[in-house]
């Protein structure tokens, strides 16, 4: 089947309205109940504070929860116009012998370079938790390494292009690329420098709690476009051809 990219676009956007409704689900019956809790804290703190400290919010959590939700749909659907130019301008490149394949193995090293391998290195805190004074530190840590893992990834995909055209069989060549690719995630861990606030004792538990749930989120949003987007192109096997421009 060929596609142009706008045929890709808009299958995207269909698959990127689904993966942001799947990750508000999760953020909604998963993440908001740990941030619950973690504002109890946040208020038990605050009740411990001399009068006049503790600023009253502005916005209702009522107001913050559908705003949540609302966001990971905009994100979701800014991540498949990514997604989709992305697979247009390399899908004859990607491995697979449909483009559901080629688009699973896409949306998996997606979720691993910007999602999965930060989110072990630097995870989200949540509300009360962070020393405000370290925010710019985490911030530029944060994004350099997913640039880092980024140019891994592209490498990776390189050196199995590369064994293709020595005319390594398929398999061979996928594995020796992840090889490449798990060696470089390994590397970024040890080498990019560690999270500078330390994990507060008394809620350490609530702390991995969210972060596990936040990934969750993640991993619901790249999972439903990865597999919604794969299904929204596949008909047939069909060897890959390179995606025109939509006229």
């Amino acid at each position: 089947m060929d596609l142009t990219l706008g045929a890709v676009l808009r299958r995207g956007l269909l698959a990127g309205l689904a993966a942001g409704v799947a990750a508000a689900l999760v953020a909604l019956f998963v993440v908001e109940p740990v941030i619950r809790d973690a504002l109890v804290v946040e208020e038990a703190r605050a009740a411990a504070e001399p009068a006049g400290a503790h600023e009253e919010e502005l916005v209702t959590r009522t107001t913050q929860v559908i705003g949540g939700m609302l966001a990971a749909v905009v994100v979701a659907l800014c991540l498949a116009v990514v997604l989709a130019v992305v697979f247009a301008a390399v899908r004859h490149r990607l491995p697979g012998g449909t483009d559901f394949g080629r688009l699973g193995a896409l949306a998996a090293y997606g979720f691993v370079t910007v999602a999965l391998l930060p989110g072990v290195k630097y995870p989200a805190n949540p509300p009360a938790v962070g020393d405000p004074d370290t925010v710019t530190t985490r911030t530029l840590q944060y994004f350099s390494l997913i640039a880092a893992a980024i140019a891994v990834t592209w490498l990776a995909f390189a050196v199995r292009n590369a064994l293709r055209r020595r005319d390594w069989p398929a398999p061979r060549a996928v594995v020796v690329s992840t090889i490449a690719a798990v060696t470089g995630y390994v590397l970024l861990l040890v080498l990019w420098p560690a999270n500078p606030d330390p994990i507060p004792a008394d809620i350490a538990s609530l702390l991995w709690r969210f972060r596990l749930a936040s990934l969750a989120e993640l991993a619901a949003l790249w999972g439903t476009l990865g597999l919604t987007m794969g299904l929204l192109l596949t008909t047939r096997r069909t060897p890959a051809t390179p995606a025109t421009a939509a006229t």
